[in-house]
């Protein structure tokens, strides 16, 4: 039985059959996702119209979920950059724990979690005052029984 043209097909749930030059075409898009597929052809030994076949393809799977731009925060005024970890009073939902955390503009990211504490919340500040008020204003939320926060000092990220 073929499928219903008119129902969205949804991406498969578990892990997407991919290779080493589907791996490279990752990291070259990570570095830069403006690069274009003239630019990574030559570098993974594909035509340009295999390359766009394959980052089609990782499109289709849900293995590339968007293309976005990298900040440095601190040329904006947001150097400081902390994790808060937010333990809930009770048996707060997941979307009592989003909601506590996504009122504040210093929120980048909430990421709930298995275990004590109940949520991670990344954080960035203009200065220390500014990370302290931002901080304080999770407090006031009735159902947060308490926090600790970690500043940033430096960071890593792994290349694909």
């Amino acid at each position: 039985m073929s499928p219903d043209p008119a129902s969205p097909q949804r991406p498969p749930t578990g892990p997407a059959d991919v290779d080493a030059v589907d791996h490279h075409l990752l990291r070259l898009l990570r570095e830069d996702g403006r690069r274009t597929f003239s630019e990574m052809a030559p570098r993974v030994g594909l035509s340009v119209a295999a390359v766009k076949r394959r980052v089609d393809r990782l499109r289709d799977l849900g293995v590339i979920t968007g293309f976005t731009v990298q900040v440095d925060h601190t040329r904006l005024g947001w150097g400081v950059e902390a994790f808060t970890e937010v333990r809930y009073a009770g048996t707060a939902s997941v979307g009592d724990i989003i909601a506590t955390a996504a009122r504040a503009p210093e929120v980048q990211a909430v990421f709930t979690i298995a275990g004590d504490p109940d949520a991670l919340v990344h954080l960035r500040a203009r200065d220390i005052n500014h990370l302290q008020e931002a901080i304080d204003g999770l407090r006031t939320s009735r159902k947060v029984a308490g926090t600790k926060t970690l500043i940033v000092l430096g960071s890593w990220t792994r290349p694909d």
